[in-house]
């Protein structure tokens, strides 16, 4: 069967969220006088990448709530771990301004979707909420372009788990089969989307070395998107980087 609809991952996929938290974080650290407490601007960044990826990971696990989890980010970042919620909160708000203000999408964003716009229907499953995915769309000028949004806070089972992809694909109405999943991790994206059915496209935009997964079809940008779905993408031996 054809593929009959996309299904996104939102950050480092369509948005370039890290290059709006790198800028976000930095300036927040200059404004909070915290620049000179980690040695370099690329020493703090390292430093909130890794409380980052921790924290996010407990929240996937369902170990903690979102709110939770940012707050706890906040926490080990400073070192400051009896900090208060509030406290916590005003603090990661204020760097949420300055990471709003950096936001864009990727270049090659805009006409992909636009390319694909006739031809599929489109969805996005993302690990993280709808309260925070849904304005950034919405700011991003591309909330309708996606007839649903399917994420882990208000699911309640995020990916790599297959049914956190089967929900999505669920809530577009389609079988697995007929479904394409487009995201930046190899593993949690990738791998999760072959493993529940889904064909699996691998945005490596940075271009890591290495082989793709099995059965997974990886590409360096989105300008190749289009062909790559309009083929026999299943089956055929057109996984190789681009």
């Amino acid at each position: 069967m054809p593929i009959r609809a996309v299904l996104w991952d939102i950050d480092d996929t369509l948005f370039d969220y890290t290059g709006a938290d790198t800028a976000g974080l930095a300036r927040h650290l200059v404004e909070e006088g915290l620049v000179e407490c980690y040695g370099s601007p690329d020493e703090a960044l390292a430093l909130w990448r890794r409380v980052t990826r921790r924290h996010w990971e407990r929240f996937s696990a369902g170990e903690v709530t979102f709110p939770d989890q940012r707050r706890d980010r906040v926490r080990e970042f400073l070192a400051r771990p009896a900090m208060g919620d509030v406290e916590a909160d005003a603090w990661f708000n204020r760097y949420v301004d300055h990471y709003q203000a950096a936001w864009a999408l990727f270049p090659d964003a805009l006409p992909a979707l636009d390319a694909l716009a006739g031809a599929y229907r489109h969805g996005v499953l993302s690990n993280s909420s709808f309260v925070n995915q849904d304005p950034k769309l919405r700011r991003l000028g591309v909330r309708e372009r996606f007839e649903v949004l399917v994420c882990a806070a208000e699911l309640g089972v995020s990916k790599p788990e297959a049914a956190a992809f089967l929900a999505a694909c669920e809530a577009l109405g389609l079988p697995p089969h007929e479904v394409a999943y487009v995201g930046d991790e190899p593993e949690i994206d990738a791998r999760g989307a072959r493993d529940a059915g889904l064909t699996a496209v691998w945005l490596d935009r940075a271009g890591r070395r290495g082989p793709a997964p099995l059965g997974v079809h990886r590409i360096r940008d989105l300008d190749g998107l289009p062909e790559l779905l309009a083929a026999d993408t299943r089956f055929g031996a057109r996984s190789g980087i681009r």
